[in-house]
C-alpha cells in the first residue's frame, strides 16, 4: 500500500490527500508532527526518508518521491487508470503546471513553517510584522491566480473537473483564512473554491479530518 507522511496542517501535504482522494488511491497515513519535540521531521529516521526535512514524502513500493508537484504527478503517470488530474490537452496541461507552480513556488515557500520559524527566532520579527509578511505574498499570488482564473470558464480551476490546480489552490485558501486574509477581491478563486469544498475528495483531505489533528 501507498504511504503517505504527512502533517495536518501542511499544505503540501494538504494537496497530496486532494490527489490520492481524487485518484481514489488507498493510502496508510503516516504523520509526521513538525512541532512536537522540535519537530519530528528532523529526526534521522525521517530524514533518510526526506533529506530535506520536509513533508510530504510518499512510498509506493520501491519509490520514494518527495515534493508534493512530482508526488501528484508521480500518481498521475503510474496510475494511469484512475480519475486524471491532468487533461489530455498539451498547452492546458501547461497552463496548469504553471498556476500550481505560482502556489508551489511562489507563495508557498515563503510562508512555510520553517520560514515563518526563522523569521521568528533568528530575526526576531513580532507577530505583527510576521503576519503582514505572510499576508503580502499571499496576496501578490492571490492577486496573479485571480486574473488567470477570470480567462477559465468551469467549475473548477480549469473546466469542470478537478486537476492539480485545484489540488494546490484549496491548501492555500485554507491559509489564508487561517491568518484571517480578506478574499473579498478574489471573486474567481471563491467560486472555485465553493465548488471544491463540496467534494468529497477535498472534504476528506481537510485538516481538521486527519488523524494527528491536534
Amino acid at each position: 500500500m501507498i504511504k503517505l507522511y504527512s502533517y495536518f496542517r501542511s499544505s503540501a501535504a494538504y494537496r497530496v490527500r486532494i490527489a490520492l482522494n481524487l485518484k481514489a488511491l488507498s493510502y496508510e497515513y503516516i504523520p509526521v508532527h513538525l512541532l512536537n519535540n522540535g519537530g519530528e521531521q528532523h529526526t534521522a529516521d525521517y530524514e533518510s526518508i526526506n533529506p530535506i526535512k520536509l513533508v510530504p514524502a510518499l512510498v509506493d513500493g520501491e519509490q520514494t518521491i518527495t515534493q508534493s508537484l512530482a508526488i501528484i504527478e508521480y500518481l498521475e503517470e503510474a496510475y494511469p487508470n484512475t480519475t486524471s488530474l491532468m487533461p489530455d490537452d498539451v498547452n492546458l496541461r501547461a497552463n496548469i503546471r504553471a498556476f500550481s507552480q505560482i502556489i508551489a513556488c511562489d507563495i508557498h515557500p515563503v510562508n512555510n513553517l520553517r520560514v515563518i520559524q526563522y523569521l521568528n527566532n533568528k530575526l526576531d520579527v513580532d507577530e505583527t510584522h510576521r503576519n503582514d509578511w505572510y499576508k503580502h505574498w499571499i496576496t501578490v499570488g492571490f492577486d496573479a491566480l485571480e486574473k488567470v482564473l477570470a480567462k477559465q470558464p468551469g467549475k473548477f480551476c480549469f473546466g469542470e473537473a478537478p486537476t492539480m490546480a485545484d489540488c494546490c489552490l484549496v491548501p492555500q485558501i485554507y491559509n489564508a483564512r487561517r491568518f484571517e486574509i480578506s478574499l473579498d477581491n478574489y471573486p474567481n478563486i471563491l467560486s472555485v473554491y465553493s465548488s471544491c469544498k463540496e467534494h468529497p475528495a477535498f472534504i476528506q483531505a481537510e485538516p481538521e479530518k486527519q488523524p494527528d489533528m491536534a
